[in-house]
């Protein structure tokens, strides 16, 4: 009896300290994202994509199986240091992945480079993220607020548009955005004759169509996200000023929100780095594998954007065979990839921001529909980054 118990205390011992091996030798990746709040459904979207495609290798990267560690960052800026140091100190992340709000995230970035930890952007579009704050370890798969953005300008001059008000939430994704447009449209020979804006996340858009109403311009470009631009559509449609005044935006103004929208969306025009309809072999079968894993729920952009977050994570693991630890040869690896995206393969800039086309959409039914490459390839300018 003796024997046995000894025999079974010392099989619990090495079955601990095997747990411990194994447990060390996994990628540790965390996830700094919003699971609560206004943007709770982009952070579960961003979160599902990165995990179907390690399901599809297999549940590894770079042959090493990975482990999670989780913290809600509630989109709130206030909270994000501590959030951040939560997942570099305590969990002692190899690989951030993260996050939506622009605020949020340049405080991670600021932390992921103060400790030397790989960073993958996989929606906050910061200009500042791949500008002034770029790094070595510091990477994006979504977009610079600046291209979506800027990418609107031509289409808007080849539309007959001449004068134009912008109106946005007032931080940095709506200003950054609102900058571009004015870019590419004042490059095209448009004019922006008054900029709206509004307290993040307030929803009070009254006092500002009846503005609108009153200023006349030939059309009125919009960034709002999530719930409020649910809100801002409906509201814009209700006032009946599409009328006369046609309504386009960035695509997010209409991602993932058009079943909240219903028909005040209906034949909204934006542009974004991808799209319903695409019709790829690649994207179809990153929309059946999505829809499949995920209980029917479809992929939108911030699902891609966590897909391609983990296709770049593979890139640099395959060629360090797993030995994440290599950071300068990993990071290397990441810089020169190609990915093969579900919305159209895109390369990375020296500073770290995707290199791609972004689409003209038009809202039809439940779907953005690609209507067009409104700029093909473009590259933000990454205006203040020394590398």
């Amino acid at each position: 009896m003796h024997h046995a118990l000894n025999r079974a205390l010392l099989a619990g011992a090495l079955a601990l300290i095997a747990g411990g091996a194994s447990a060390a030798d996994k990628i540790k990746v965390g996830f700094m994202l919003p699971y609560s709040g206004t943007y709770a459904a982009l952070g579960t979207a961003i979160e599902n994509g990165f995990k179907l495609y390690v399901a599809e290798q297999g549940g590894k990267l770079g042959g090493r199986e990975l482990e999670y560690f989780k913290v809600d960052d509630e989109s709130n800026p206030a909270k994000a240091s501590e959030n951040a140091n939560r997942l570099i100190k305590r969990d002692q992340v190899d690989v951030l992945i993260g996050t939506v709000h622009s605020g949020v995230a340049m405080a991670l970035a600021k932390a992921a480079k103060g400790s030397d930890t790989t960073l993958i952007v996989t929606n906050a579009g910061a200009d500042a993220i791949t500008g002034p704050m770029c790094g070595q370890g510091i990477f994006r798969t979504s977009f610079s607020n600046w291209q979506p953005g800027y990418a609107m300008g031509p289409v808007a001059a080849a539309k007959g548009h001449k004068t134009a008000v912008t109106i946005t939430w007032k931080y940095a994704a709506g200003d950054e955005q609102m900058n571009g447009f004015r870019e590419g449209f004042e490059k095209a020979g448009g004019k922006i004759v008054k900029e709206l804006t509004l307290p993040f996340p307030n929803v009070e858009f009254q006092s500002l169509l009846t503005e609108i109403a009153s200023i006349k311009p030939d059309m009125v470009f919009a960034f709002f996200a999530g719930g409020g631009a649910v809100k801002f559509v409906q509201d814009y449609h209700a006032s009946g000023l599409q009328k006369t005044v046609p309504l386009y935006g960035t695509g997010f103004l209409t991602d993932g929100t058009l079943k909240a929208q219903g028909d005040a969306a209906q034949g909204l025009m934006t542009t974004l780095h991808y799209a319903d309809g695409l019709n790829t072999p690649r994207d179809n079968a990153f929309r059946a594998g999505y829809t499949k894993a995920y209980d029917n729920l479809q992929p939108d952009v911030y699902a891609v954007q966590g897909y391609d977050a983990a296709q770049l994570m593979q890139v640099g693991l395959q060629a360090v065979q797993g030995n994440v630890e290599d950071k300068a040869k990993f990071r290397e690896a990441m810089r020169g990839a190609t990915i093969d995206s579900p919305r159209g393969k895109f390369t990375l800039s020296a500073a770290g921001n995707p290199v791609q086309d972004i689409y003209l959409r038009q809202v039809s039914g439940m779907e953005n529909k690609m209507v067009d490459v409104a700029v093909q390839k473009l590259a933000d300018p990454a205006r203040g980054c020394k590398l």
